[in-house]
């Protein structure tokens, strides 16, 4: 069964490459995103924006059409609650991934609200934390067949 998989990627991850390469690195999400669909074993939606609103229609939308949802929240980690609401609508399994490791940042980039809404959390391995993410999203789903 192919299952159906969202990623979402919330502010300023449009701007990787050039963002803080010493945290983020130099890979772009463009170069992300095509490592992810090679990756895919299914369907795939891969998503960007700066608004929290979008990323909240984003994740209602995904309710209605993905078995599973990966998010890295970005800068909204770590005060949304509308997004940290919308996750916990979403029944199948969710991952939240962040390419720097969170726990060992300054006191403003260290707690994730949005993490007990979600079923894992995937921090500090870089961009390719992304297809770490896809991988595990994928056993997550085929446990439940």
């Amino acid at each position: 069964m192919a299952h159906t998989i969202h990623i979402l990627n919330g502010p300023n991850l449009n701007k990787l490459g050039k963002r803080e390469p010493a945290i983020y690195g130099s890979i772009t999400l463009e170069t992300i995103e095509g490592w992810c669909r090679e990756a895919a074993k299914g369907p795939l939606e891969f998503k960007q924006s700066n608004h929290e609103g979008t990323l909240v229609d984003m994740i209602q939308q995904a309710e209605d059409e993905a078995d599973g949802l990966i998010i890295n929240p970005a800068g909204l980690s770590f005060q949304s609650v509308p997004l940290f609401d919308a996750l916990k609508i979403f029944a199948g399994p969710k991952i939240e991934l962040h390419i720097s490791n969170i726990h060992a940042r300054d006191e403003l980039h260290r707690h994730s609200i949005m993490s007990s809404a979600v079923t894992g959390v995937i921090c500090g391995l870089g961009a390719r934390g992304y297809v770490t993410a896809l991988a595990a999203m994928y056993d997550l789903l085929e446990a439940k067949d």
